[in-house]
């Protein structure tokens, strides 16, 4: 008898653990019989019926693939513009290869493309999503992270850990922009973990909020830090806060090159310079000179080797994956906590337009006050007695003026609740 067919695609940007999850469901699904190929190029291979691209996977191939960063399948993003005549193509070459089982991986954008493959088969094709982004985006349950997430924080902090010593000896401070196109949990959990002076996120600001505005936040934390007797810093800030904010009063992002879904490119936007060129021609008037250099990570995490969470996440993932789809399973996302590997139906992450729902910051959690708690950033209370005479002294002003030109500084979402006392929390010093 022809044996059974099991397809691996990726879609999205990379993430590390994305070859754990090809080895291990690869390993899997050859030891319980079944024929696995993996689609090299992502679902624009499927879009344009590029069946040369269509690789057989063997143990040999994947044995050792575990531990490495990148994706043997490569990926890509693509949204066609002719969308239903692209999805009759990808349908027709799925068929005619006698895939029976695929396994996608991939971020939001995947998860829509896997439901949209699962509603389309009616069965004939056994669908599984394997979530993925650096970003930690997607609303799995418990608060459970997305793969590639724990590798890139850690990889992160590295990075910014070395900055901040960089600053402390030289003098300056830098501006560090991190990936989260929707949400700031990759930037809050660098800087929270790094201990960077200060974090901003997409979640803290409003649409349509001015560049000065968020300048003046990041000012404001600097005259802060030089009342403190300290001339450096570093601030992460989440690539997010572009899509929210005017950028110098300007259309900066028409320009700008768009990814294959039609998506202006974050790490495009100069949100790190632009923001140090106001924050800079503040401090300049107040006779202040700092040196602030902005600086962009992102790339330098995606592709990286992942770390053993990561490993051993992946291989938890792959193998569910495949005995999910052998035991008669579809429609569904993989997920692996403490205690065991679950299928949840596509339809707990869709919302009613049929897009993926997004996972944000919770700014009025007590895990992210515990985050601005250890930032330095003007406060409601820097604004009162002596705490605002210090501060109108360093910028060479009176408390009036200091007072009027930073209280807006305070952030757009100023004054995050006292904790409730509805179990143990940890006392917070200070």
């Amino acid at each position: 008898m022809q044996k059974e067919v099991l397809a691996l695609v990726v879609g999205g940007g990379p993430a590390p653990g994305i070859n754990g999850v090809i080895s291990s469901a690869t390993i899997e699904a050859i030891n319980q019989g079944v024929d696995v190929v993996g689609i090299v190029g992502g679902f624009k291979t499927l879009f344009e019926g590029r069946e040369g691209d269509i690789r057989r996977l063997t143990i040999d191939d994947v044995s050792r693939l575990h531990t490495q960063g990148g994706s043997i399948l490569k990926t890509s993003r693509d949204f066609p513009d002719n969308a239903q005549e692209k999805l009759r193509v990808m349908m027709s070459t799925i068929r005619r290869l006698g895939i029976d089982y695929l396994i996608t991986i991939g971020g939001e954008g995947t998860l829509f493309m896997a439901n949209w493959i699962y509603q389309e088969a009616k069965g004939s094709v056994k669908v599984v999503h394997v979530p993925k982004t650096i970003d930690n985006d997607i609303p799995l349950p418990g608060g459970l992270a997305t793969f590639g997430y724990e590798t890139a924080r850690h990889l992160g902090v590295h990075i910014v850990t070395n900055l901040m010593e960089d600053a402390r000896t030289t003098g300056r401070w830098y501006l560090v922009t991190t990936m989260g196109r929707h949400a700031g949990h990759l930037a809050l959990g660098i800087g929270k973990a790094a201990g960077a002076t200060i974090t901003l996120i997409p979640e803290e600001f409003g649409e349509g909020v001015c560049a000065d505005q968020i300048a003046d936040v990041l000012t404001g934390s600097i005259i802060k830090r030089l009342c403190m007797g300290k001339d450096h810093g570093v601030a992460v800030l989440a690539e997010g806060i572009s899509e929210k904010v005017i950028l110098d009063g300007t259309n900066a992002g028409e320009a700008m090159e768009k990814d294959d879904m039609g998506r202006v490119r974050l790490s495009e936007l100069p949100l790190g310079e632009v923001l140090k060129r106001i924050c800079r021609k503040t401090l300049e008037s107040l006779g202040l000179k700092v040196t602030i250099v902005d600086k962009n990570i992102g790339y330098e995490l995606r592709a990286a080797a992942p770390i053993p969470f990561d490993v051993e996440y992946t291989r938890n993932l792959g193998y569910g994956a495949v005995r999910f789809l052998l035991d008669g399973g579809t429609g569904s996302t993989i997920i692996s906590n403490e205690h065991s590997i679950q299928a949840i139906p596509f339809s707990e992450f869709i919302d009613e337009s049929g897009r993926s729902r997004i996972r944000r910051v919770d700014t009025r959690s007590q895990i992210y006050q515990v985050a601005r708690k250890y930032m330095i950033r003007l406060e409601p209370e820097d604004f009162q007695g002596k705490q605002l005479r210090q501060l109108a002294e360093t910028a060479h002003v009176d408390p009036g003026q200091f007072q009027a030109r930073f209280a807006g500084a305070t952030g757009c979402d100023p004054l995050v609740p006292p904790m409730k006392n509805d179990g143990p929390t940890i006392p917070i010093p200070g």
